[in-house]
């Protein structure tokens, strides 16, 4: 049986996506292959961080006893592991649990589309601001389906320029879901609204990260 780094578990809302605001059980892995210039959970990315050493039936007893539906899978880059596919069968084989992924876009999604009952994604696409869009893997937006979101988080309006021509050239609002999300701190809401209205931009949501509201935006575990 596999085994798997969790830098944490834990039980909280969903702070963003298209489950915002619902209970979710958190399972974050330790490690990343990306290093973002925004990123909120570096502690969690580097080799030595904390962590503790869970099989997957470890992992799925917890999730199970804290009798809650929704499972997030996260990091980190959960999906950059071989054996993360054991994980993600044990837990979408009960029909009860509902399985999404956050997953960073460099990653292809190929592999996890076969499952009988299969996650849903949220990929973070990562624009110029992030450093990091060299990474990105773009065959995996022809593995989206209906149920699985876009997420691009602004830093500012270099980004959210770039994020409308990603969503209009790959016909993402009519693939699946599409949020903006500004970086906490860099870029005014307010001004991402007055992009969204200049540019016409339907069926696009913009999303504040709720838990950033509700507690210390430094806190783990929530």
């Amino acid at each position: 049986m596999a085994e798997f780094k969790v830098a944490e578990i834990f039980t909280s809302i969903n702070g963003e996506g298209m489950r915002a605001g619902e209970l979710a059980v958190f399972i974050r892995l330790q490690g990343c292959n990306l290093r973002c210039g925004y990123c909120d959970t570096m502690w969690a990315n580097e080799a030595g961080a904390p962590c503790k050493w869970m099989t997957t039936e470890e992992i799925l007893q917890k999730v199970k006893s804290e009798e809650i539906r929704n499972i997030t899978l996260t990091g980190g880059e959960p999906l950059d592991r071989p054996d993360i596919g054991e994980l993600i069968e044990n837990i979408t084989s009960d029909p009860w649990l509902r399985l999404e992924i956050e997953t960073n876009g460099s990653i292809s999604l190929k592999p996890f589309t076969a499952f009988s009952n299969p996650p849903v994604f949220t990929l973070d696409y990562k624009l110029p601001g992030s450093g990091m869009e060299a990474a990105m893997d773009l065959e995996n937006f022809k593995w989206l389906k209906r149920q699985d979101t876009v997420k691009f988080v602004v830093s500012d309006r270099k980004d959210l320029a770039r994020a409308k021509e990603i969503i209009g050239k790959y016909e993402l609002a009519r693939r699946c879901h599409v949020i903006l999300s500004p970086v906490f701190g860099s870029i005014d809401p307010e001004e991402m609204v007055d992009f969204m209205k200049e540019q016409k931009m339907n069926d696009i949501k913009m999303q504040i990260q709720m838990h950033k509201v509700i507690w210390d935006p430094e806190q783990r575990g929530v």
